[in-house]
């Protein structure tokens, strides 16, 4: 409550009393205002906080008085002053409305506790209209939100789920019946997810996100016959960390996977279209330089151009390569394999290459024989041969080039580490995706296409395992390849 004092109305026909209540109370903050009889007192009234009322007066009477300043503020505190009556003179006053009565004669104390509390009372009163209006706009206010967000969640084209605590559904919007194969969506909420969906993963990954003790996303894709569908789920929680329940947010990816068809399609007919051409005019430049009558400066145009056709075939057969992988083709055929065998392999290809360019090239395999990985041997040497001969690629003159091959608990590891110019913190999160190169001065006179490690990944991946990448720049940079060992 606030410390300033409030507006008191002291109405009586007795001066000593007026005067003596503005004289007590003055003293303690408040700002009295004095009225001789009722009908002044009622013209008086309008903001005061507390009323002092004389019940014999000449006019209107005290009661009358009374029931007309109760008339015009049911919440005003009367306090009745009698000194005629007897106790059931105030009695009647108090059942007519007045908070309460003091008799006269009284005391400066007995009139300042119960001035101050009485309007107590009255702030009490104001106080609580205050928190209930305020309580009232507020619960208008979250009916509004909720009513907007309700028809933003049924219009949107995404499938939005949301289940509580103990995994019954709590909201499920039109999209997400569709998505997910409801046929009856009446009826749908508070029901168990077991007894609604068929997607056995989304159940699986709701019941993850309900045991989680983080907010984690849980990503996957849901594919039927006729749609493909990314689903995300977390767990949603209180402001003390427990688990309310979880959301679910469905995208229908669909008409994705149709252009991706298209998209595939395309690249395998252009490239096919290419390829064949590429080939007959390399041949043809092979066999005019062949020729013993070749001018020097020709021959450096047809080589250049030799060198050209080579690289755009290269492009042609990395962009097959991406498609053969998006469409979950990448792994031709699957075959126990020692990585070893297939790392040694790889760098025996290069050998010469990094001796080309004095570089040194060592590889460091353990004394135990290594578990078998089940895998596809070709595209795994294709793997470590590009990662090799991007170090060798990115390292100067004189540098040095490590493959290494270890256990690591359920895992294979293997990695490529170099001397070279290293890669940009900035371009690390990036180096994995399609067509992305790092673009340094270093980097200017290196051919490449950007697809190399995009494709190394992706054929990595489908051998359930994982690439990552440490590098700073001027040391040097190591790619690890995880392959799960085989159980």
């Amino acid at each position: 409550m606030s410390d300033s004092k409030g507006k008191v109305l002291v109405i009586d026909d007795e001066p000593v009393i007026r005067e003596g209540c503005k004289r007590v109370l003055s003293k303690e903050g408040w700002e009295v205002l004095l009225a001789s009889d009722g009908e002044k007192g009622l013209q008086m009234c309008e903001g005061v906080d507390v009323v002092l009322l004389d019940l014999k007066m000449p006019g209107p009477s005290g009661m009358d008085v009374l029931e007309e300043l109760l008339k015009r503020d049911p919440s005003l505190p009367i306090i009745v002053i009698t000194g005629y009556a007897t106790v059931d003179s105030a009695v009647e006053a108090m059942k007519k409305g007045a908070y309460d009565f003091i008799p006269k004669p009284f005391t400066p104390d007995q009139l300042r506790l119960v001035v101050q509390r009485a309007y107590e009372k009255r702030w009490l009163e104001k106080e609580a209209e205050r928190l209930r209006q305020e309580a009232e706009r507020t619960l208008q206010d979250v009916a509004r939100e909720k009513g907007r967000l309700m028809t933003v969640i049924e219009c949107m084209a995404d499938g939005v789920l949301l289940t509580d605590h103990q995994g019954r559904i709590a909201l499920l919007n039109p999209a997400a019946t569709r998505l997910l194969g409801i046929r009856e969506r009446e009826g749908i909420i508070g029901k168990p997810l077991w007894e609604v969906l068929e997607a056995k993963p989304l159940r699986e990954a709701i019941e993850e996100a309900l045991s989680s003790e983080t907010s984690k996303v849980i990503s996957q894709e849901i594919k039927r016959s006729d749609l493909w569908i990314r689903a995300h789920t977390a767990s949603v929680k209180d402001f003390h960390g427990h688990n309310m329940g979880t959301v679910t947010v469905l995208e229908d990816l669909s008409h994705l996977l149709e252009l991706e068809k298209m998209r595939n399609e395309f690249i395998g007919m252009v490239s096919h279209e290419l390829r064949a051409p590429l080939s007959a005019i390399e041949q043809m430049i092979n066999v005019v330089l062949m020729k013993e009558d070749l001018g020097e400066r020709e021959r450096n145009f047809l080589t250049r151009a030799k060198d050209r056709i080579k690289g755009l075939v290269d492009l042609i057969n990395k962009l097959l390569e991406v498609s053969r992988i998006e469409a979950g083709m990448a792994i031709q055929r699957r075959e126990p394999l020692d990585l070893k065998e297939v790392v040694q392999r790889a760098v025996d290809l290069l050998s010469q290459e990094a001796s080309n360019k004095g570089l040194t090239l060592s590889l460091e395999l353990p004394q135990d024989p290594l578990p078998p990985i089940l895998g596809d041997p070709q595209g795994l040497e294709g793997v470590f041969v590009n990662l090799i001969s991007n170090a060798i690629k990115y390292t100067p003159n004189g540098g040095k080039v490590t493959v290494s091959v270890g256990l690591e608990g359920d895992y294979v590891r293997v990695s490529v580490s170099d001397t070279g110019i290293g890669i940009p913190k900035e371009d690390l999160p990036r180096i994995f995706d399609k067509f992305y190169r790092v673009r340094t001065r270093e980097t200017r006179q290196v051919i490449g296409t950007g697809l190399g490690l995009s494709i190394v990944k992706g054929i990595v991946e489908a051998h359930l395992g994982k690439i990552e990448v440490e590098s700073e720049v001027g040391k040097g940079s190591t790619f690890t390849v995880y392959l799960p060992k085989r159980v």
